[in-house]
């Protein structure tokens, strides 16, 4: 056996009983359905579903669904924890509201992406293994369920307060992280639709403040969510401020920034251009 193939197989069980491990504890104070604690049921469904597109993905050889079924995934369990979740209040909706906006503009917009592009490259070598492609499959549950935690413990805890400063900054820094996502994809898809731009990086508007601000964005955005749980949190449920650090820590150490610089690297590096844009434009944080 390979060694990929080897370290999927250990890592699948792994993964697995992290997302255990994390509806146990995002169960506490939270409501039940048939006796079943509701937290734990939406990271349950949250793997299933993966692994359900993973069948006929395999099977098809394609990646253009994993994108988007991430992005089905926050809306309709979402969604259905608020069906099913008792005494629902202003943070709650808001709290719901902020996941269903930001998964549904992404969703679309990475699903578009891909299929004007005809393949995401990150899938080549993974495809055509079924234990390494399903391996990926079953990150991405526990990608959404660490994603999501706050909002989700915000949603299905018992505990409910009013809205008080710390919902209000959530919100407003949620905002302003969307705002900043929404524009900067806009302006790099806008760059790329021109010829005249193949085979350029772009260095303009926002990117021209940071080589990455729309992963700035995205941090922000779920530093935004992750306030707004805070007041309700109790004991276990302090789990949800795992959210913004595990988005901070994919983005910057694992499949975010240092794929897309070595890609770029690979691509201009040692171009004079290229070079100068890189010394003088901060890797995440816009310069002002």
């Amino acid at each position: 056996m390979k060694k990929e193939n080897r370290n999927a197989l250990i890592a699948i069980p792994l993964v697995i009983l992290i997302g255990v491990g994390v509806a146990v504890a995002g169960s506490q104070h939270g409501s039940q359905v048939a006796g079943w604690p509701l937290f734990a049921i939406l990271v349950a469904l949250a793997f299933i579903i993966q692994w359900i597109v993973f069948i006929p993905s395999y099977i098809n050889q394609t990646e253009k669904y994993f994108d988007l079924t991430g992005s089905l995934t926050y809306i309709s369990l979402t969604a259905f924890a608020l069906i099913f979740s008792k005494n629902l209040d202003l943070r709650v909706v808001l709290a719901a509201g902020m996941v269903i906006i930001w998964a549904g503009r992404l969703g679309v917009f990475l699903f578009n992406r891909v299929k004007k592009a005809g393949k995401d490259g990150r899938f080549d070598d993974l495809k055509p293994s079924f234990v390494r492609f399903l391996n990926v499959w079953t990150i991405q549950g526990l990608w959404v369920t660490f994603t999501v935690v706050a909002a989700w413990i915000t949603i299905t805890t018992t505990i409910r307060k009013d809205l008080d400063i710390f919902a209000i900054i959530g919100i407003l820094i949620w905002v302003f992280g969307f705002t900043i996502e929404v524009i900067a994809d806009q302006q790099k898809s806008r760059w790329n639709a021109k010829p005249e731009n193949k085979g350029k990086f772009i260095n303009t508007g926002l990117w021209s403040r940071s080589r990455h601000p729309n992963y700035f964005g995205e941090i922000t955005l779920w530093i935004g969510v992750a306030l707004v749980a805070v007041p309700i949190l109790q004991g276990w449920q302090w789990i949800a401020l795992i959210s913004p650090v595990f988005v901070t820590l994919l983005i910057t150490k694992v499949s975010g920034i240092p794929m897309l610089e070595k890609r770029a690297d690979e691509k201009w590096g040692g171009q004079e251009d290229y070079e100068k844009y890189k010394k003088e434009t901060p890797v995440l944080i816009p310069k002002l």
